[in-house]
């Protein structure tokens, strides 16, 4: 624990407390609009798995409605409102919105660093969406979600951390009052009844609001510059494989492999990542240096997105490289409960 940021993290605090007092009093603006409104976000930074969840609210709602995601697009190059394309960068609208436009190219995708005007725009279109998907969005109070979904990784529970910098919260953990719905993520499938009510004691929410447990399932991998299929994670044991990561928090990641009894080699990158040619020198320079006749690379869904933008190299495009896609399961038999307070919110603003 880094005691000698405690200051800081004091002054931050204050500040975010302060922020939120000013949205609480009506000083600083927060629209609400007559639209359902779905924000899923977390208190953390980063690596509680808004991008899987997200897509899991995809899958259940776009037989039904009309949807649009919108975030802001983080590290993107561009600027004011944009709507993804299958075509379009990652500079132009940001890995994570780009991965769900190529997964979900039926659905409005659309970014723009001011989620007020983003709505508006949205709501302008021809055919505007029944239902907006808010990324990330928890903190940004300056609209009023109709239903306000909150991300906990279980394995870094917001009632046991501090605030940045001297951890990783982004707000006080008292904050998740804003919460309707709270999911903990990333949980171990053995979980057992007194797991559950340990967990629900921990976290000690209010009356008002619900509360989800959910883990990943990984499937099989897929190439990255093939779309092919590949082998299951529990085909690999006698491989190597070398995982290239630029994401927040792959630690769930490696031990999926190893407990399928994988050898695993690590190269890690920054979360949002914006692979350079060097690094692509790099990865192909130490995968060669494997000396394994069964090897190949594993990167995630999300850095598969950025890999792509890299087909340029051909030394890399040849390499063994697959993305590995995760699913999530409901645990505790809480899926049809969570798809019902689903149905029931977006029921209120149909005609």
């Amino acid at each position: 624990m880094n005691w000698f940021l405690f200051p800081f993290a004091l002054i931050f605090r204050l500040i975010v407390d302060i922020r939120n007092q000013l949205f609480n009093l009506g000083i600083l603006k927060s629209t609400s609009f007559n639209k359902a409104i779905i924000s899923i976000g977390n208190i953390t930074v980063g690596g509680t798995g808004k991008t899987p969840h997200t897509e899991y609210i995809i899958n259940l709602l776009e037989e039904y409605y009309s949807l649009a995601t919108l975030s802001r697009g983080y590290k993107r190059k561009s600027k004011g409102f944009f709507e993804a394309k299958t075509s379009s960068k990652i500079s132009e609208v940001g890995d994570e919105p780009l991965q769900i436009k190529n997964k979900f190219p039926q659905i409005t995708v659309a970014v723009d660093e001011k989620r007020v005007n983003g709505v508006n725009q949205l709501l302008k279109k021809e055919k505007a969406p029944q239902v907006i998907l808010l990324d990330d969005a928890f903190q940004h109070r300056h609209i009023t979600p109709g239903l306000n979904i909150l991300l906990i990784d279980y394995n870094r529970l917001i009632t046991k951390d501090h605030m940045l910098p001297m951890g990783r919260l982004r707000e006080p953990s008292h904050n998740c009052s804003r919460a309707n719905i709270i999911i903990v993520t990333k949980c171990p499938k053995g979980m057992q009844p007194i797991d559950f009510r340990l967990m629900q004691k921990e976290l000690n929410l209010f009356p008002y609001q619900e509360l989800y447990f959910t883990s990943f399932k990984y499937k099989k991998l897929i190439a990255v510059f093939s779309q092919s299929t590949g082998k299951e994670i529990s085909e690999l044991k006698d491989y190597t494989v070398m995982v290239v990561t630029g994401i927040a928090y792959p630690k769930p990641l490696y031990t999926e492999l190893k407990q399928a009894g994988v050898k695993v080699v690590k190269q890690e990158f920054v979360d949002h990542h914006a692979f350079s040619p060097s690094d692509v020198h790099k990865i192909t320079e130490r995968f060669m240096q494997i000396n394994e006749q069964k090897k190949l690379i594993i990167c995630t869904e999300k850095d598969a997105i950025r890999f792509k933008e890299m087909a340029e190299y051909q030394d890399f495009v040849k390499l063994p490289i697959f993305y590995l896609p995760i699913d999530v399961e409901f645990l505790n038999q809480g899926d049809e409960s969570f798809k019902t307070a689903l149905s029931k919110y977006i029921s209120h603003y149909q005609n």
